[in-house]
């Protein structure tokens, strides 16, 4: 997750300004609000998919993405290749597809086009077909990258955002499995892994400024950005917690859809004291998902909030809490599940 600092949010204003001031106003075709009952009657159950979400296979992946041979994955340089191909080279094994307009899975950022990326840079992208209603698209988005290397050591980044990255493969992974025993996707999943997160948000708003599924038909954005670890605050107290921020912004559909969701498979306590723009942590303009709330995309954050380890060469791998997150991972899971198969998309308020 990007730091809050004055020069950070500057330039989140200033991206905001080239989006509203280049971006056509996006005009909502969103239905009035669903009724319960039909939308249900054509979700296929879930249950028999959760287990296909494994915790060793997290904990093997996030020690393989968050080691030192990653150098810290900064983006835009040499060494965050090493990131992008590890995360392609797992779709391509599990046979999901690159998303369409990509160079094999990239979406390539040209250098130079943000003033602190030091030189050319990738999002991957990778996507599973809808039904009936492909035309729309759910799309989960996690920030690759993170603060790179120096006389400190190596910022591994594990929960920010290894934890997040490998949770989106996982959710991947089991959508595909699930295609595979003949329970297709009714909209399109869309696997969006950005960089340049930790530098300002680019990777996403690249995507935004680029889509490569058109923004008035992304029905929603599901942001993963650290959810493998306890904060400070729940320490000692429930720690089978997540903080959703955004859930409401735009969609209050939306945070009905994820409560009911949450009620039905995990009743995880769902904290939202972060969930309102005049939050003075301003966790809602700090991770990817802004950049689609921006463009009139109902989004949720995914937040563990921050911990002594964040920003620091000590947020690594052995701290990470693999049951929790593997939980989070499966909540996350089962409600793109909700989304995508429902009959109708949350109704923008």
């Amino acid at each position: 997750m990007i730091k809050n600092t004055w020069s950070q949010l500057t330039i989140i204003t200033l991206l905001a300004a080239t989006i509203f001031s280049c971006s056509p106003a996006v005009v909502s075709t969103s239905p009035t609000r669903s009724d319960s009952s039909p939308a249900a009657s054509r979700i296929p159950p879930i249950e028999r998919f959760l287990d296909m979400i494994h915790q060793q296979e997290i904990e093997t992946m996030l020690h393989e993405f968050a080691s030192n041979e990653f150098f810290g994955r900064e983006a835009g340089s040499a060494e965050e290749r090493i990131a992008t191909e590890y995360i392609s080279d797992f779709y391509k094994t599990n046979k999901i597809a690159a998303a369409p307009g990509t160079d094999d899975y990239y979406q390539t950022i040209p250098a130079r086009t943000y003033p602190r990326m030091p030189g050319e840079a990738n999002n991957v992208i990778a996507y599973i077909p809808g039904t009936d209603m492909a035309h729309e698209v759910v799309v989960l988005s996690a920030h690759l990258d993170h603060l790179g290397f120096n006389e400190q050591g190596i910022f591994n980044g594990a929960d920010d955002n290894g934890s997040g990255t490998i949770a989106i493969m996982q959710i991947a992974k089991a959508f595909k499995k699930a295609e595979l025993l003949g329970v297709k996707p009714r909209r399109t999943m869309v696997f969006l892994h950005v960089t340049g997160e930790e530098k300002g948000l680019y990777g996403s708003h690249y995507y935004a400024e680029n889509p490569l599924f058109p923004m008035e038909n992304t029905i929603t954005n599901l942001n993963i950005d650290m959810i493998g670890r306890v904060d400070d605050l729940r320490k000692g107290k429930n720690e089978d917690y997540l903080y959703l921020i955004g859930s409401e912004m735009l969609s209050k559909e939306l945070k009905e859809i994820a409560v009911k969701v949450n009620q039905k498979h995990f009743n995880m306590e769902y904290d939202f004291k972060y969930d309102e723009p005049n939050d003075p942590n301003r966790f809602y303009y700090r991770s990817d998902h802004y950049n689609f709330a921006k463009n009139n995309v109902p989004a949720i954050f995914y937040f563990n909030g921050t911990h002594e380890d964040y920003h620091k060469v000590t947020d690594t791998p052995d701290k990470i809490n693999y049951p929790l997150l593997t939980r989070r991972t499966k909540l996350i899971f089962a409600t793109a599940w909700e989304l995508v198969h429902r009959d109708r998309r949350p109704a923008l308020d």
